[in-house]
């Protein structure tokens, strides 16, 4: 231990001398008053890779080093957070993404990867605590995991609202998958508590280590469902040396593009899955050709003493042949205009000059109107704004996506108002993939500069990736470079309307290429404790039978309490169980998990009974709140993917009745808490429960 301690602190001069070397740097190119254009240039690379360098070296509270191994060559390696080398640049801390450091997480009794020890170390920052040896001997080690004791204690921890790394305590299913290669699709399928979110994180920082060229440039983007889980995640890439890496929601891939879109509005989950299936496509194209249009009446325009004319048949010949030469509708405009005028002109015995025509009559009244008539310039926005505003072109529209037995009732589903003005219209997370598949055929407006382009990354890790619509998958597919994906998820807590049923479902709207896709299962859930986990498994086996359910790594537990109450005290009641367990957890946290109907009835009562909590939501892009410590109010809508030490899940019943896929809500609400699960109910339990 002492010995131990001597080289941790020795690890850490190091660090320091690092960070001092970065901010020399700093020196080297100070530009004074008059410097030159080169000079303040290259003043501006250098601070940029100093302040990228400070970040990586940042360990907050984490430990630097975490573990060691010694190899059958009687060579030391102490595995870190980030690699350290002394003055001599001789390495004191080898980097956890090293292929060194392979061993670390991999070997087993049976391979033991030519090490003969694995030390982990169990700190407080700077301060070693404790330790555990692994010496590799086939007759009295297991293969199945590594680390018990430094496991167990990692998960046996309080949680505090924030996820953790768990560079120290990575499993070798995990690292197999962690360090599998960048090109082509990684499907990660694996049950409540199984470390995906973790596994994907620490693959994107492994990612970006071992391909930093070209990545660093490319990009690597990581998709969550909402901002409370982003929120929630947010401190893990960091921890691991890794801020690069661009952490967005579906609807931050649009407002890049289009800044000012408001994406609030709750869809109901007829209009979600109308909005979400892959119909929508031709729903889209079908409502620009609705826009594309030959005249109503001959154009007549006064020229002089004369008049010009454009018939409904030269119109006619004109949005074809617009159609026929164009793949953007917008690109086309100036051709329609260009033909336009040009049929203006011929319309004329002494045939003048189109341009002369064009200037003169431009801005004429009629002259505008037909041409809005024939080709408008369209905005996404514009287009389904007025498409869900008009009960006409929403019925022709989705004549070409919906049967003829279905088209009342998706138009009546889709109809809204037009408002008065676009810039205070609110869409939908639902409407996102809609606009962004329109924003693809119609293209960007001439003498727009307001829209980017769309912006493409190196990789892209979609996290719950099974409650994606098809037409989020395409807005997704379009934001490939070159279609590498890690899809990270569990086909058992499906819960959106029209959600996958297997993963060729979903890999069926990925650019998927040459290379056949991965799917790689993790088995093992550490999270959640064996009587917990056996609760929600008879849950599972009623919402998707067809799942092999996970297998619990902690055998004990403190069993599930199921406390029945009367529908008119089932708040009060909560409040009274928060207090509870509270006090058992001691500084653990508390997630109050409660169906949408009584998330005000529950909020009012734990606010009368002075209890202090926080209540999730899925705040905007710029809101600085994040799930509450202690105890957190989380509406079953937004609990998936959190962990917490205690979970209270409120009239189960209520949550199968109430969300689309009612039993897999349900299972992913049972699986939240590492330790404790309380179960109150008012109005009796579903059948799988009782």
């Amino acid at each position: 231990m002492a010995a131990e301690q001597a080289y941790i602190n020795h690890a850490y001069v190091c660090l320091e001398a690092a960070r001092a070397r970065a901010v020399k740097l700093r020196s080297m190119v100070e530009v004074g008053r008059g410097g030159t254009t080169q000079a303040r240039y290259e003043r501006d690379v250098i601070e940029e890779q100093v302040a990228g360098r400070l970040s990586q070296l940042e360990l907050g509270s984490s430990s630097l080093i975490f573990g060691r191994i010694d190899t059958v060559d009687d060579e030391p390696f102490h595995i870190g957070r980030l690699a350290v080398a002394d003055e001599r640049q001789e390495p004191v801390v080898v980097d956890w993404r090293a292929p060194i450091a392979e061993g670390f997480y991999r070997a087993t009794g049976r391979d033991s990867m030519g090490l003969v020890r694995r030390r982990h170390f169990v700190s407080r920052g700077q301060h070693l605590i404790d330790m555990e040896d692994e010496l590799f001997d086939l007759d009295r080690l297991d293969d199945t995991y590594q680390g018990h004791g430094a496991l167990i204690a990692a998960l046996e921890q309080n949680r505090d609202g924030q996820l953790r790394d768990i560079v120290a305590t990575i499993q070798g299913e995990q690292d197999e998958i962690i360090r599998d290669d960048l090109k082509g699709v990684v499907i990660v399928q694996g049950g409540p508590g199984t470390g995906k979110t973790v596994v994907a994180l620490h693959r994107a920082a492994y990612l970006l280590y071992t391909f930093r060229f070209p990545l660093e440039g490319q990009g690597v983007l990581l998709l969550g469902p909402n901002r409370l889980f982003l929120r929630y995640i947010e401190r893990v890439l960091p921890s691991l040396g890794e801020a690069g890496v661009h952490l967005l929601v579906l609807a931050d891939l649009l407002t890049e593009m289009f800044p000012g879109t408001l994406v609030r509005l709750a869809d109901a989950p007829a209009q979600a899955a109308i909005k979400g299936n892959i119909s929508m496509v031709e729903v889209v194209k079908r409502a620009i050709r609705d826009r594309e249009r030959r005249l109503r009446d001959e154009v007549v325009v006064p020229y002089g003493v004369t008049s010009l004319r454009v018939t409904i048949e030269q119109s006619a010949r004109i949005v074809a042949e617009a159609k026929r030469r164009f793949r953007h509708h917008n690109r086309a405009r100036r051709f329609v205009e260009a033909e336009f005028f040009q049929a203006l002109a011929g319309s004329h015995r002494s045939r003048p000059d189109a341009g002369v025509v064009r200037d003169r009559l431009r801005s004429h009244a009629t002259v505008r109107e037909a041409l809005e008539w024939m080709w408008p310039i369209l905005t996404p926005h514009e287009l389904l704004r007025d498409l869900y505003g008009s009960r006409a072109l929403l019925r022709s529209a989705l004549s070409s996506g919906l049967p003829s037995g279905d088209l009342d009732h998706g138009v009546s589903v889709m109809r809204r108002e037009r408002g008065d003005y676009e810039v205070d219209y609110v869409w939908s997370d639902a409407d996102v993939p809609v606009l962004d598949e329109a924003h693809s055929i119609l293209g960007s407006p001439p003498h727009r500069r307001d829209v980017e382009e769309i912006r493409t990354y190196g990789h892209i890790v979609v996290d719950e990736a099974q409650d994606h619509s098809p037409m989020a998958l395409r807005m997704l597919a379009r934001r490939s470079l070159n279609g590498s994906f890690t899809i990270v998820g569990d086909i058992a807590q499906a819960t959106a309307p029209g959600a996958a049923d297997d993963w060729d479902d979903v890999l069926g709207h990925l650019p998927l290429g040459s290379r056949q896709p991965r799917v790689r299962p993790l088995s093992l859930s550490y999270r959640i404790p064996a009587p917990n986990l056996r609760v929600a498994l008879r849950v599972l086996e009623a919402a998707a039978p067809h799942i092999s359910p996970p297998t619990a790594v902690r055998a004990k537990g403190e069993a599930p309490r199921f406390v029945a109450t009367e529908t008119y005290r089932i708040a009060d009641k909560v409040a009274q169980l928060v207090q509870q367990e509270s006090a058992v957890l001691d500084g653990g946290s508390v997630a109050v998990i409660v169906p949408e109907s009584l998330i005000d009835d529950v909020d009012d009562a734990l606010s009368d009974a002075g209890i202090e909590f926080g209540r999730a939501r899925n705040e905007s892009r710029n809101a600085t709140g994040q799930l509450h410590p202690q105890v957190a109010l989380v509406p079953v809508t937004l609990v998936k993917g959190l962990e917490l030490d205690g979970s209270i899940v409120v009239e189960p019943s209520r949550i199968v009745d109430e969300e689309p896929q009612g039993l897999r809500a349900l299972y992913v609400a049972l699986t939240r808490s590492t330790k404790r699960l309380v179960v109150v109910y008012s109005e009796g339990l579903p059948d799988s429960m009782t």
